[in-house]
């Protein structure tokens, strides 16, 4: 089965530790070789292209980034603008218009002289997704922008590439653990399983009491969400279900003709 990344939407990629989430996302940066298959980045297989062409098209923002110590703000964002530049990588004043918009788009212009190893969590994933900004790339791959943050900035982060897809039209790929922060913000979602693609599509069509079971391997009621109408994942557990609600055979699933099968990513 072929996955396809829809132009100009939101796309998350969920799955169960381990599933291989990550993996196909550096894959996609072509950061790992594929295995099978062929990765192509506007009809191009990008292992045959330039890592200076591929920079100007695709933006990555790794799980863990690191950064110098104490690198100021609009310093680590103006890196973003490498790829831009020439052999001798002057700076022009195109590029502090770019970096000044960056952070002006993620709130934090009032930061640009702060060292970023004394920001807050929240705040440094704003950096990081400003230096992308900067990048001015038309796709965007993230593994995971919400880890370690509260769910209050979770949200935030959220709602912040949300405003970048529709002001911008930027394609945005994310790795997400919360599935129904994933069924909220995204276009379409991608489930993986054990590193096979098991469904791609519409969150309100992938996301399904059987999905939860096959992929995740945990029994749950699937309710539309009262604030946005998408999928509600609600676990169920042995404990505080309530009255009325039945305990899930775990062990339980539908006759192997009527579940799609998993199918290997290529």
């Amino acid at each position: 089965m072929t996955l396809e990344i829809t132009p100009g939407a939101v796309t998350a990629i969920v799955g169960a530790n381990g599933c291989g989430k990550s993996t196909l996302l550096r894959a996609m940066a072509r950061l790992l070789p594929a295995r099978t298959g062929r990765v192509l980045l506007d009809g191009t297989p990008i292992d045959t292209m330039r890592s200076r062409d591929v920079a100007t098209v695709l933006g990555l923002l790794p799980q863990a980034p690191v950064c110098p110590e104490g690198i100021a703000v609009a310093d680590l964002v103006g890196r973003g603008r490498y790829p831009h530049q020439g052999w001798f990588r002057r700076w022009t004043a195109q590029d502090d218009a770019v970096v000044e918009q960056a952070l002006v788009a993620t709130d934090i212009l009032d930061l640009a002289d702060r060292p970023v190893d004394e920001l807050s969590g929240g705040q440094r994933q704003r950096v990081w997704i400003a230096m992308a900004l900067a990048q001015q790339t038309d796709v965007l791959l993230l593994d995971e922008p919400t880890t370690f943050l509260d769910v209050a900035h979770q949200v935030d982060v959220l709602d912040l590439l949300v405003d970048l897809n529709r002001d911008r039209g930027t394609t945005i790929v994310m790795v997400l653990h919360d599935l129904n922060l994933a069924a909220r913000y995204a276009d379409r979602l991608v489930a993986l399983t054990d590193g096979r693609l098991y469904a791609q599509g519409d969150p309100s069509d992938v996301v399904t009491e059987q999905m939860v079971l096959d992929v995740f391997g945990m029994a749950a009621r699937v309710v539309p969400d009262p604030v946005s109408g998408t999928p509600l994942v609600l676990p169920l557990g042995r404990h505080r279900t309530g009255r009325g609600t039945q305990p899930v055979d775990q062990g339980a699933t539908t006759p192997p003709a009527e579940r799609p099968a998993a199918q290997p990513v290529p």
